[in-house]
């Protein structure tokens, strides 16, 4: 019998070390993840066909009205790449348009109306983000119109680029129900490769600060070539290239109990 109690003395104790020399939370913390959107696609065929080609996960938003940009979403769908409609949205210094822009003074029928055309430009849509809108986004009731399409369409994601601080375009996705996600780094703004390197680390460091970050860039000389080297270099980083939507989900979870519902 006391051999036997010995025995189960040392079973116990070697338990309880293991206990205290393993933190509870080891293992189970996930790597940050970053998603990355290559916007204004559609337009340059060879310029705009090394973007689809990037390695990973890298979505494609594509202008409605681009020469390219049918096929070009057809070969990102094939490359299991997310397709993204980059909708034109009136901006501040709305007396330049663009092509099929959401615009302030449409009806809530012509808004839908120019949506449902925008839409339909490309096959295997997956998400919608705003080109410019710096006007737009900030204005509920457009924004509620364009995620009442979302909603009645189903299956679509939204981002929102923040083209100004006093966007409400992620609020009212929200409430609508449309998984969403904001922008936190452009890559580009200035498009030489130092600064480029500069922004897409600034990335990095905001994945690892909060767990999930959302970079867009460019078709530019300088961001294709600094991506495709810095892509490959993630695992090093312990970054996850991952698709806009799951990183979606991740930035859910990580949120507060109250914000994630909400965001659903």
């Amino acid at each position: 019998m006391g051999s036997v109690c010995r025995r189960l003395t040392a079973a116990l104790v070697t338990a309880l070390m293991t206990v205290v020399l393993v933190p509870a939370h080891a293992g189970t913390e996930p790597a940050p993840s970053i998603a990355l959107i290559i916007d204004d696609l559609g337009n340059r065929q060879a310029m705009d066909s090394e973007a689809v080609d990037l390695p990973g996960p890298v979505a494609c938003a594509f202008l409605p009205d681009g020469y390219f940009s049918h096929r070009l979403a057809q070969q990102a769908h094939a490359r299991n790449k997310e397709v993204l409609l980059h909708l034109p949205m009136q901006a501040v210094d709305h007396d330049y348009p663009q092509q099929r822009e959401l615009r302030l003074d449409m009806s809530w029928q012509e808004f839908t109306s120019a949506l449902q055309r925008n839409a339909d430009a490309l096959p295997y849509l997956d998400g919608i983000n705003n080109h410019r809108g710096s006007l737009l986004t900030r204005h509920p009731g457009h924004m509620a119109w364009l995620m009442q399409f979302m909603q009645s369409r189903g299956g679509l994601f939204f981002v929102d680029s923040r083209t100004t601080a006093a966007t409400v375009a992620q609020q009212l996705a929200n409430e609508y129900g449309i998984p969403n996600i904001e922008r936190k780094v452009f890559l580009d703004n200035e498009p030489s490769p130092e600064a480029v390197k500069i922004q897409f680390r600034r990335l990095l460091a905001l994945a690892r600060r909060d767990g999930t970050a959302l970079g867009i860039g460019h078709p530019y000389p300088a961001t294709l070539a600094v991506l495709r080297q810095e892509l490959g270099r993630l695992g090093d980083y312990n970054i996850n290239l991952v698709p806009v939507s799951r990183l979606i989900e991740l930035a859910n979870r990580r949120a507060p109990s109250w914000q994630a519902s909400w965001s659903r």
